[in-house]
């Protein structure tokens, strides 16, 4: 059986390498939010193989300037950027701190478009592992510029969806998120056409099993006590409120080209496997491994090879127990909103992310209560309504639907907070 092909490629497809600028030595990368999460793995593979990747940049929000200048001193990166403008200084004395006398510093760029500048300096790998929607700019810039974009901030996809989709060469995008990466793998097990589902695995976060009644003393501690994954704090939050799943199906369906109706989102609280195939001949490809975030990062800025070692493998010689739990639809509703969002496609994804952005920030700094945020986000999407820009979405469109939500959450949180001040 073989594709039609009168089909696009999907985005994300093993099948097709995009490698225009392919030698023989190491991959040159630049690293978006290198402080972050992935930002540090990412390095801590590179250190490992310094004859597979090369580091020319990192860019950071400006928070850790120590660590930056670490970074920046131990890859002898070409440039630097950090978002803040303010932290210039603090950052200059920190890399002179780290550089030996004689040393040559590395430039810096400074400003919130000193990553969407790296992401179109001269390299062949982008990782971009930035949180949130303002990772949409560098994404642009890494596509348009020529780059392999390895993907770990879905947001910006989720968000462009229509910018992203129509910048994209076949193969360009290679996903980092665990569970998108897991279904990148199992899908060279087959064509397209055999494609019957997709199934996203989820952990259950901190609240597995509880009922959407026992969410309202739920505190933020709670929330960022994460059973498996050792995340930033949104994300963690995210992951307790099952918003990362949703963000995960419409990423899902933008880069594999599957309908929403045959993309599943399944409970495993081990994490072990990250996500799975079905085919049209009833196998289920599964890709598993212990949660450790270096082998999708490995399988983005390494694909088509395999980077030996990136990660531990099952210890198969002792028992495990692995389990598999349909999602409670009730208790998070989170999922089926995503679903409703990406169907309507437009600008109604940037409005639904912004909206839980600003709800988690609130909720993080004790202006908002836990079950408010999925209250307070799908209010937001139904006063924002059916969009209307379908597939001509701009820029200017995402940021002002943003904007908007970003707005409104806001107001909303204000009101709930000043009525229970009252009750």
């Amino acid at each position: 059986m073989t594709d039609s092909p009168a089909r696009p490629a999907p985005l994300a497809d093993p099948h097709l390498v995009y490698d225009p600028l392919a030698g023989d030595g190491p991959k040159d990368v630049v690293v978006l939010g290198s402080t972050g999460s992935i930002g540090t793995q990412a390095i801590d593979l590179v250190l490992r193989n310094p004859g597979r990747f090369r580091v020319t940049a990192l860019s950071a929000n400006g928070g850790r300037v120590a660590l930056l200048a670490e970074q920046a001193h131990r890859l002898r990166v070409r440039t630097v950027a950090v978002a803040r403008e303010d932290v210039v200084p603090a950052l200059r004395e920190a890399l002179a701190a780290a550089y030996g006398p004689g040393e040559p510093l590395p430039e810096i760029l400074a400003g919130p478009k000193a990553a969407t500048e790296l992401a179109a300096s001269d390299c062949h790998t982008v990782l971009n592992g930035i949180t949130g929607s303002i990772g949409l700019a560098p994404t642009l810039a890494a596509l348009e510029a020529g780059r392999t974009l390895a993907l770990a901030n879905k947001e910006s996809l989720i968000v462009g969806g229509p910018l992203v989709t129509a910048l994209a060469k076949p193969g360009q995008i290679i996903p980092v998120d665990s569970e998108h990466a897991a279904l990148f793998q199992a899908l060279a097990a087959g064509t397209r056409a055999e494609v019957r589902k997709l199934v996203v695995t989820a952990s259950g976060g901190p609240f597995r099993g509880r009922t959407k009644a026992d969410f309202a003393e739920v505190t933020v501690e709670d929330a960022l006590a994460h059973p498996t994954w050792a995340m930033g704090p949104v994300i963690t939050v995210n992951s307790a409120t099952l918003v990362n799943k949703g963000l995960e199906v419409i990423e899902a369906h933008l880069l594999y080209d599957i309908p929403f109706d045959r993309i599943e989102v399944v409970v495993h609280p081990q994490s072990y496997v990250h996500s799975m195939v079905e085919f049209t001949d009833g196998s289920t490809i599964a890709q598993a491994t212990p949660p450790d975030m270096r082998g999708p990062i490995a399988i983005g800025l390494g694909w088509p090879e395999r980077v030996p070692d990136a990660a531990p493998a099952f210890d198969w010689s002792k028992a495990s127990t692995w389990e598999f739990f349909p999602l409670d639809d009730d208790a998070f509703p989170s999922v089926n909103l995503a679903r409703h969002v990406g169907q309507l496609a437009g600008t109604a994804p940037a409005v639904f992310n912004a909206a839980n952005e600003e709800c988690v920030e609130a909720f993080l700094n004790g202006a908002l209560p836990f079950n408010g945020i999925m209250e307070t986000v799908t209010r937001v999407v139904e006063e924002h309504g059916t969009p209307g820009t379908g597939t001509s979405l701009t820029v200017s469109d995402v940021l002002e639907a943003e904007t908007w939500a970003r707005t409104r959450a806001r107001e909303i949180t204000a009101t709930t907070a000043t009525a229970e001040a009252r009750a």
